[in-house]
């Protein structure tokens, strides 16, 4: 019969947390992007008591004024309009920018690469033949290419960058559809005489919706710096609007006079599109079922 030295030997030792430090990287980073995204939310839904000044009203007298100037923050641009506004503005159509094209890719691009990869055969080749029409340009140049002929503006934006994205999302929702559609909860759905439609929307959609969700997340900071660029570029929102890539635009002449300005309008974005992307991995992480 063991003692009970050897019994408390061979006993195991408790669990123990790991310490903050040794987490992973994108562990350790979520809190800090969450609240930046919190923060910047905040920012978008609580603006007009938010910003000290309107962000549309300027002053000659009050031009280019450097960040920490009485009565303006963070300055003032090229026509005295109040940088802190104009940036807790410019979070709206910012973040809208992000979201609204990925969330009308999900809804487009998940339907029909579902339907693709359900139904297979013939509707498979020709869905996805059409999709590989916008696999065959770059993403860049496609939304250069939309956005050039639709002309600037919030919702010309909007249309060229959900084309873009449709086509990635909707591979991915055609492949995990493709791979389900053998699954035996699918096969006994169909044989106890459910419809298409009825197994798609109850049974398939659920499966898929994890994995689909976690790459539209993925790409929320793309379509972010996408739309900054066009903006930049003259084929985005049009001026006056309060939109960060547009503020560099047209702050982009006085960088050699104030280029702290010019910088303050790229934070946001990189702020932004980092913290979009921490959180992305970490929704891969919770929704992702078929990682270990």
């Amino acid at each position: 019969m063991p003692s009970e030295s050897a019994i408390v030997e061979i006993a195991p030792a408790r669990s123990r947390a790991p310490l903050p430090w040794q987490l992973p990287g994108v562990v350790r980073a979520a809190p800090v992007a969450s609240a930046v995204l919190a923060a910047m939310f905040c920012m978008a839904l609580l603006a007009p008591w938010l910003a000290p000044y309107d962000p549309y009203a300027g002053s000659v007298l009050a031009r280019l004024l450097p960040p920490g100037s009485p009565g303006h923050w963070l300055g003032t641009d090229e026509l005295g309009r109040d940088m802190t506004s104009r940036l807790i503005w410019g979070t709206r159509l910012s973040l809208s920018l992000g979201l609204a094209p990925v969330a009308l890719a999900l809804v487009i691009g998940g339907t029909l690469g579902a339907l693709a990869g359900y139904a297979g055969g013939s509707l498979n080749a020709w869905l996805m033949r059409g999709i590989d029409v916008l696999f065959a340009f770059p993403a860049t140049l496609l939304a250069l290419a939309i956005s050039g002929a639709l002309g600037p503006g919030w919702t010309n934006l909007v249309i060229a960058l959900t084309l873009v994205f449709i086509a990635p999302v909707a591979r991915v929702a055609e492949a995990e559809a493709t791979r389900l559609r053998s699954a035996d909860f699918v096969a006994a759905a169909r044989l106890s005489g459910a419809s298409a439609w009825f197994i798609l929307r109850h049974h398939l959609w659920r499966c898929l919706l994890p994995p689909v969700l976690v790459y539209a997340a993925s790409l929320t900071s793309v379509s972010m710096i996408y739309a900054s660029g066009l903006s930049f570029l003259g084929l985005g929102t049009k001026p006056p609007l309060a939109e960060w890539g547009l503020m560099l635009n047209t702050l982009r002449n006085a960088l050699l006079v104030q280029p702290l300005l010019c910088v303050l309008p790229g934070l946001m974005v990189f702020a932004a599109s980092m913290s979009l992307n921490r959180v992305s991995d970490v929704l891969r992480d919770l929704l992702d079922t078929r990682m270990p």
